[in-house]
């Protein structure tokens, strides 16, 4: 079996599942964010409040008035049914980096939430998934939830990445070889995988999403385990593919190959390329931050490249950490003030402008360069907007030069 089908196995209490095989899992961790309480039914009882949390996450501090009535309920919900797992004002952030900072997604279990990337916990070996509102609600019920069972492909990685390159440069890359894979789940390992950070991971892993996989999950190894000791984990089972594991596609990436890309407005299947072979479009907006790319790493990356520069005139560049916890470091370290001497905007700790809603819509007729999840037309204000994504190295050296840069000029 693939990890994949080791998990969902597991929690449907089977020896063996296939694809095609529909199995009905038992939710190790079913996790709610701020949005799902703005139209809100309370549950008369829940299945186990040690298996849930909640996240402020999209719309925090609240901008408009239904957000803040939507916190109101969050709070009363938490409060009523002794949900200890509550990432409030102050302690909140992007659910994805909250998740993996508190250590709710554990190798070899099944974590649900109604944000799409929920994937992103696939970095440490667990089935993830995002769910509608009402699928997550009978969870919330239930402690259960159900999945047919897709192929899987394998992505074996070998090589280490060199300067300049990231997990974003790695995704691009499958997404504009290979395209969609809808229906199907993305695997990660090989001898390459333990050069590739945790930070990297988690960046591919949510971007999983934009090439519409099932689940996107990589192997356990020691990086992992140290990451999730750092956080107190422990107790947990990882999932390890079998040796005669059946594989819908087995694909090799040489990391050491890998060049730093771009994708084009609207989507990133099939519209990804090498930045070497990109236009030098000129940007009006960069923005870093995001599940994807708002996590420390990126902000030590912008800020490395920003240090002793400036943002170019007419060029708004604004970065949004991705919790609480990442800006904290963030000032300690002394990113924060780096950035802001470039130039930059540092914002709250939130979805921002990732999703449109707030802190950096874009204008009609605007060119952006984001690091964040998505690019297609409208999803970051205007749908007269063009939406380009890269990098954090990409887009921090692009704020600098006004115009798409390839970030191996200044780092090697």
């Amino acid at each position: 079996m693939t990890v994949i089908e080791k998990i969902l196995a597991r929690a449907s209490g089977r020896d063996h599942v296939a694809a095609g095989d529909t199995v009905v899992a038992r939710v190790d961790m079913n996790v709610l964010i701020d949005l799902m309480f703005t139209n809100w039914t309370r549950p008369l009882k829940i299945a186990d409040p040690g298996r849930t949390a909640i996240v402020m996450d999209h719309a925090v501090p609240a901008p408009t008035l239904a957000d803040a009535n939507a916190g109101t309920r969050a709070r009363e919900f938490a409060a009523a049914f002794g949900i200890e797992r509550f990432f409030d004002v102050g302690r909140h952030g992007i659910c994805h980096q909250v998740i993996a900072e508190n250590a709710l997604a554990l190798p070899g279990q099944v974590l649900t939430c109604t944000d799409s990337h929920t994937c992103a916990a696939g970095a440490y070996n667990t089935a993830a998934r995002g769910l509608g509102p009402a699928e997550v609600i009978a969870i919330l019920c239930t402690g259960r939830t159900w999945y047919t069972v897709g192929p899987t492909v394998r992505y074996e990685l070998i090589g280490e990445l060199p300067p300049a390159v990231g997990g974003k440069d790695v995704f691009l890359h499958i997404a504009g070889a290979y395209g969609d894979a809808a229906n199907q789940n993305l695997e990660f390992g090989g001898p390459g995988l333990a050069s590739v950070p945790m930070s990297d991971r988690r960046t591919i892993a949510t971007q999983g999403a934009e090439v519409s996989a099932d689940f996107t999950v990589f192997e356990f190894d020691g990086r992992c385990a140290d990451d999730l000791a750092s956080r107190g984990a422990g107790g947990y089972v990882p999932a390890a593919p079998d040796a005669d594991a059946g594989y819908a596609d087995v694909r090799t990436i040489d990391l050491g190959a890998m060049v730093p890309h771009v994708a084009r407005p609207g989507k990133v299947s099939r519209n990804a390329l090498p930045i070497s072979e990109a236009d030098a479009r000129a940007v009006h907006q960069c923005f870093i931050g995001s599940c994807a790319n708002g996590q420390l790493d990126d902000m030590r990356t912008a800020a490395e490249i920003l240090d002793g520069r400036r943002v170019a005139p007419g060029v708004r560049l604004i970065v949004t950490p991705a919790s609480q916890a990442v800006y904290r470091d963030a000032v300690r370290k002394g990113y924060v003030g780096t950035l802001i001497d470039a130039g930059a905007v540092v914002t709250n700790s939130t979805c921002g402008a990732c999703f449109g809603y707030h802190m950096g819509l874009l204008g009609d007729g605007e060119v952006c360069l984001t690091a964040s999840t998505r690019n297609f037309r409208g999803r970051m204000g205007s749908p007269d907007a063009e939406i380009y994504m890269a990098s954090t190295a990409t887009v921090a050296l692009s704020a600098v030069t006004g115009k798409i840069t390839d970030p191996r000029e200044v780092l090697s």
